[in-house]
Formats: structure tokens, sequence, C-alpha cells
């Protein structure tokens, strides 16, 4: 067990001494020492810096990184503590719904981003009080019956699926609705967006970009819901490179003259286009049988069957709704707290109060550019939750006389 130095925004107002070298903050900033580099968080409305600041110790300048990811709002209060490659914020005089944040320093999403750019990059990840099943992907050739099988889940379990809202560039139809059948954007905006890493999956389609844009599928999980995404092969490639973490299931005929008949069994399409779409098909089964794409090859021989298969790899029978549901018990922090590390929790302290707040970052995992989920959020029970009243002892090396102190001091 060891404790873990925190920063406080207000506790910052003069300087920040690291070897000599001298960092004078002003209110609202606040600093954190990561290696050789000191991460100054603050001044939201900057637009230069987008809230952060970096200065290296050994050439004493200053760097205004590339900020990926959405910022929180601006806020004057807040600690900070260095956990593993990420900085984890904690808003004063927030709810807990949006108290937690992260500010990626050297996750492996962060150091993708600094090879692509070749500079300094950070990426802010909103912490998740919950959990979420991992979406799932489906993919196939056009009438293998993946449509069927997606339309059949949602109207068995509407509150355990939803589909995430794609992005367009291409105008608006005649009563489509944005943000209800797509995200209607610019180009130059979504081309930005996807440098950025804001997009799992995109293809331009007659001049006009297509994507699924990692908000849309965090919305999805924010709502409690599995997000099923029902894209082709190339953007499921693209979901795999991504951080994401996914169930890929593909869906094949029983034969390609089969997969030919349905298609013309349909009697709404020209020759040509279903020759479009066989030539495709083609394509999508090779790479989609013989790769090591998918998690699971379903042949849609029979299509109770094979819904029956699908939902035995979802890991439910339809009798129980197996979802995790987001945390829905609201905290409350106040305005004055102070934090404490204790191994994988981190103890919220109030000011003048008794009882105290847990953020348990055992079963934490995501991330940038996505939530960062499966964090808990409890009140400190010495009883059920194992947490213990003092925190043993506290080393301080001073390496410089070659001593060793130890303290001890109450923690709750």
């Amino acid at each position: 067990m060891g404790e873990a130095p925190v920063f406080v925004a207000d506790d910052l107002r003069t300087t920040l001494s690291s070897n000599g070298f001298h960092l004078k903050l002003q209110e609202p900033d606040s600093a954190i020492l990561v290696g050789d580099k000191t991460y100054v968080i603050g001044g939201f409305d900057d637009p230069a810096s987008k809230g952060v600041r970096i200065v290296d110790k050994t050439t004493r300048e200053w760097v205004i990184p590339i900020v990926l990811g959405t910022k929180p709002n601006d806020f004057t209060r807040h600690s900070m503590m260095l956990i593993k490659d990420r900085i984890l914020i904690i808003k004063h005089n927030s709810k807990s719904n949006d108290c937690v944040w992260f500010l990626e320093v050297d996750t492996q999403f962060v150091q993708d981003q600094k090879k692509k750019y070749g500079t300094e990059v950070v990426c802010w990840s909103k912490g998740f009080i919950g959990d979420a099943e991992r979406p799932i992907v489906i993919s196939g050739p056009s009438g293998v019956g993946k449509g069927t099988l997606i339309n059949m889940l949602m109207k068995d379990f509407p509150t355990m699926f939803g589909f995430s809202v794609s992005h367009t560039t291409r105008a608006p139809r005649p009563k489509e609705q944005d943000g209800v059948h797509y995200h209607f954007t610019n180009k130059t905006v979504m081309e930005d967006e996807i440098k950025a890493g804001k997009f799992l999956e995109y293809a331009s389609v007659h001049g006009n970009l297509y994507g699924t844009s990692v908000e849309a599928v965090e919305v999805v999980a924010d709502s409690g819901k599995r997000c099923i995404l029902d894209i082709d092969v190339q953007g499921a490639r693209s979901v795999r490179a991504s951080p994401l973490e996914a169930v890929f299931v593909f869906i094949c005929p029983p034969s390609f003259e089969e997969l030919e008949k349905r298609l013309r069994a349909r009697g709404t399409e020209t020759e040509e286009l279903i020759q479009k779409r066989l030539n495709n098909a083609k394509a999508e089964l090779e790479q989609g049988t013989s790769s090591n794409l998918f998690d699971h090859i379903l042949v849609n021989d029979d299509l109770q069957a094979c819904y029956e298969r699908l939902k035995q790899i979802l890991g439910f029978d339809g009798s129980t709704d197996a979802t995790l549901k987001p945390q829905t018990e609201v905290f409350e922090l106040p305005m004055e707290i102070s934090l404490t590390k204790i191994d994988e929790k981190i103890i919220i302290n109030k000011e003048n109060a008794d009882q105290k707040i847990v953020l348990d970052l055992t079963c934490m995992k995501g991330g940038a550019p996505g939530r960062t989920r499966g964090l808990r959020m409890y009140y400190a029970d010495d009883n059920t939750n194992g947490i213990v009243q003092y925190l043993f002892f506290l080393t301080l090396c001073c390496t410089n006389f070659g001593y060793e102190f130890l303290f001890f001091f109450k923690i709750l």
C-alpha cells in the first residue's frame, strides 16, 4: 500500500519546485510531475492550450500538446493524482456522474498518437461509474440475413440493445432528423475528427464520408444498453484495430449460390446492382472466413437456429436481462475534499465529515478515445468493504543522507 502525491488547484498559487526549477502558477492552474515533465492543467478557456500545458524540467521549455478527446467543462477546484499512465482528476463541488476525469499521458492510445503526430499528445477520457457489456460487431455480405437477425434481437430484447447513430457528410433527405437517422456534419469537421482519433471506422461513398464515432457507441453504453454495430468487413477491421473491446460476429450463407438466390428473391434490385453486390460478397466472404478478424462465424442455413446460436454467443438465453447497468446512485462531492490512495482505491475525504467516499479503480478499463469504465464509487464501510482505518506506514526516503523515516498516521 502507498499514498500517491495529490495536488489541489488552490494549493499551487505560487511556485512548484523540482530540482531547483521554479514554476510559477496562477489560479486555477494546477500541476503534477510525471517523470521529467510537469503537466499544468487549467485555463480551460485558452484556445491555444485547450487546458493543458507541459514544461520539460530538463529544457525548461513550454510545450503546447495536441489535446484529443472531449475536455471537461470549466472548473476551478479539483484534485489530481497520478495513476500509472494517466492523471486522475476529481472535480470538487460536483456529482459522481461528472466528477471523475482522466488525462491520459502515456497510455497505448496516446503513444500511438504521438508517433502519428510526431509531437506531444494528451487525451481526455471521462470516468464512468459503472460498467457496460462489450459492443457487438455484426458483419456479413448483403442478403445473408444479418439485418433480420439484428431485428430479432431488438424485438425480443428492446431494453438490452441499441444502435449507434452514424455520421455522414451528405445532406439530409426528406423526413431525416439530425441525431436520429444520422449525425449530419461538415466534411472538413469530420475529416478533422477522424485525424483526432474520434472515429472507430469510416468510409468514403460517392464523395461523402460515413462513419461510426467513438462517442456514438459510448452514448448507447451510457444508457445501459449493449451497442450493436452493423458494418462491413472493412469497418470491422478498423474497429478491431481500435481500443474498443467488442465481440466480432460474421454471418455467412450456406453457399454462394444460396446467397445469389436470396438476393434475386428480393425483386427490388436491378441486375447491375445484383452483380455488384455479388462481387462485393465474394470479397467479404473471403476476408471474413479466412482471417482472424472475427471471434465467431455463423452459417445462416436456418434462421431460427442461427438466431439461437447468436444468443448463445452473447451469453444469455433470454430469460434474464444480463446487461450490466450504470450505477444509479449519485454521490455529491462538496467544495472541500482531499484524496488518499490505498492500493487501487482512492479515498475521498470530505472536510468536517466522518463519512468518506471510495473511488474503486480495481476494475478500471477502457480509456481514450472513449470512456474509462469499470469504476466503482461507494461510501466507506469498514465491515463490508474491508477498508482499513489506519494507513500503517508512510515511508519517506531521504537518499542524500541515507536515512529512512517511518510515520504512522490516521487516514479515516
